[in-house]
Parts: C-alpha cells; sequence; structure tokens
C-alpha cells in the first residue's frame, strides 16, 4: 500500500560552521529559530547515505525541528531543537576517491572494507563532534545547554549510527534504516557464506575490526547469532547494561528492500528484542522495529513521519525527565 506523500518541508535556518578536532564542514539547522527562552537543547545528528552528502539531510532535520517548534509554542517547553550533519569520509566536500565509494557489483573489490572504515571515522567524527558541542552554543545560542543526543542514519548512515550507539554514552536514542546488505559475491554464494569471513573480500583485518565495533560482532565475534529458545548469558547482560541501559532505538527497514532485505538483519533484530524486551526489561532498552510493506531501499513518507513522530516523543520524555530531577533517557 502507498502511503500519502509528504508535504515540502518547512523552511529552516542552516549554518555552515567548521567544527570539532577534524575541522568538519557541518550544518547546523535551527539556531535561528531557538527561542530566546529556551534553557536546554537536544541535539539531533544525522548520518547521510553512501554517494549523498550532508545537504540530503536538510529535508528530515526541517520537518523535526518545525514539528518540534510547533509543539514548544503549544507547551511553552524550554527545550529547543537542533539538527547537525556533515559529510561521511570521502563524501561531499570530504571526497578524495570516488571509486572507493562504489560496490562490489561496480567492480570495487574492497566494498566492505571501504565502507566498514568510513563507518567506524564516522563514529569517531561523532565523538568529536560531541566534543565540540558546548563551545557552538556558547558561541551561537549562549545561555543554553545541550542535555541530549539523537542520531538518525539512513542507508550507510544507518551503520554509523548503529555503532555510535554502542560506543558513545551520549547518544542515548537513535533511528536508523537500511543496514544488513544483501550480496552476491561468489565467495558467499558458493557455500552460502560459511568461507566469506576471511575471504578476499572480507579480509581478516576487518573481521577483527567487526569484533571491535559491529553490534553482532561485540555481542557473538564470529559465531552464529544464537536460538531465542535459551536466554542471552551473563555477557549478553554486561553489555547491554554498559553500552545500552535507558537508550531507545526506532528501527525502519523496507519490506521490499532487495538491496538491504530485512531477512539479513532479522534473526539479529529477534534475539536483540528478546534480550532488551523480555530477558532484561529492567535495563530499560527499547527498541522499535518496524517492517513497512511494499517500500524498497528508500527513506519512505511513512519512515520520515515516524522519525519525527519518535523524536517528538523521546525529546518529550527528557522533559518530564528534568521536571522529575532525572536526567534525559538516551535515543
Amino acid at each position: 500500500m502507498e502511503s500519502v506523500p509528504l508535504p515540502p518541508a518547512p523552511k529552516i535556518s542552516v549554518v555552515t560552521l567548521t567544527l570539532g578536532p577534524s575541522s568538519l564542514l557541518v550544518d547546523v539547522h535551527g539556531l535561528e529559530e531557538l527561542p530566546a527562552s529556551t534553557e536546554t537543547i537536544s541535539c539531533l545528528w544525522l548520518h547521510h547515505p553512501r554517494l549523498q552528502t550532508r545537504a540530503y539531510m536538510a529535508d528530515i532535520a526541517a520537518r523535526c525541528i518545525s514539528a518540534w517548534n510547533e509543539r514548544q509554542e503549544e507547551t511553552k517547553s524550554k527545550r529547543g531543537l537542533i539538527a547537525l550533519a556533515w559529510d561521511q569520509p570521502n563524501h561531499g566536500s570530504r571526497l578524495t576517491d570516488p571509486k572507493k565509494n562504489d560496490s562490489w557489483r561496480e567492480g570495487n573489490e574492497t566494498h566492505a572494507e571501504d565502507m566498514f572504515a568510513s563507518i567506524v571515522q564516522m563514529v569517531r567524527d561523532q565523538k568529536g563532534l560531541l566534543d565540540s558541542i558546548d563551545a557552538l552554543l556558547a558561541e551561537k545560542a549562549p545561555g543554553k545547554k545541550a542535555d541530549q543526543h539523537l542520531a538518525l542514519g539512513v542507508s550507510l548512515g544507518g551503520h554509523s549510527v548503529w555503532q555510535t550507539m554502542f560506543a558513545e554514552p551520549r547518544v542515548t536514542a537513535d533511528l536508523l534504516t537500511d543496514r544488513a546488505r544483501l550480496t552476491k559475491l561468489s565467495t558467499y554464494t558458493v557455500d552460502s557464506g560459511a568461507s566469506f569471513l576471511g575471504s578476499q573480500h572480507f579480509p581478516t583485518s576487518l573481521v577483527q575490526s567487526c569484533l571491535e565495533n559491529d553490534p553482532k560482532g561485540i555481542f557473538f565475534g564470529t559465531s552464529p547469532v544464537p536460538d531465542t529458545s535459551v536466554p542471552a548469558d551473563a555477557k549478553a547482560h554486561k553489555i547491554l547494561h554498559d553500552r545500552l541501559r535507558g537508550k531507545k532505538f526506532l528501527l525502519c527497514s523496507g519490506g521490499a528492500d532487495k538491496l538491504v532485505p530485512y531477512r539479513c538483519a532479522e534473526p539479529f533484530l529477534t534475539w536483540f528484542k528478546q534480550l532488551t524486551g523480555n530477558w532484561y526489561p529492567e535495563e530499560g532498552v527499547l527498541v522499535d522495529d518496524r517492517v513497512y510493506e511494499g517500500v524498497g531501499h528508500s527513506f519512505s513518507a511513512d519512515m520520515v513521519r515516524d522519525s519525527v513522530r519518535f523524536v517528538l516523543e523521546v525529546m518529550s520524555e527528557a522533559e518530564k525527565s528534568a521536571a522529575r530531577g532525572a536526567s534525559p533517557s538516551k535515543i
């Protein structure tokens, strides 16, 4: 079933600043719209897809900010929202070698290594930018403090946001689409992937990096995802507690996505939802896993609507937490 098309995105201010230890060009959306009464700020960090640039994320930035500002005006909230987007490594203003962004099908034999290196660097960028946000606000929005960080990623950006949630305590909620990727490489199809790890297309060095950075590798190493009939062990509980306690996830997948079929991620997500919802609910991790029937590899209108709604819900919860004297939840 086709979703109702989105109306044009509202006009929201954007300024490009040089931020972080790597002097990255960052588009900061919504600074001009912050009311003078704003005291606390939620930051929505935006990770764009492969072959796009930070400009791709302007639409969702405007929709989220406009929706929150309307609610802020109605409720007289003292919380504001800004959104920040920067180019993925080897994209946009950081482009050095276009071929490194090509897929295996397009002739890039090191596609997996190139993309994973980009993801890992994006997570490092995120950490550096989080370190810089206080200085930015002191200059551009004096008297206002960022106390909540959310991240939204699409496609390649979904991968980097996924890893950011495990690596960065300050980012407490995420919204991501299209993560696992289907491959038809001979090194995978010849034996259904049994010898893929360590092959020319997924070398040992990349396997090691996945063990250190990728959520599945962090939980299971190179072992398959276990059956959910057996509860997770103490190690998995410790990882959940140490890295994800109180965080919130909105996962969006296209039901008709042939590039990134949901079935590729389904075993891990099924286990992960059991871990968070049934085995250790006391850790307060929320996983909202949505599959959109008839949607391919795209950030569909319904995904956009649900993302905006999720951002508003998480920010509203931060308001309630602040009223109780608690810290904002992690997203």
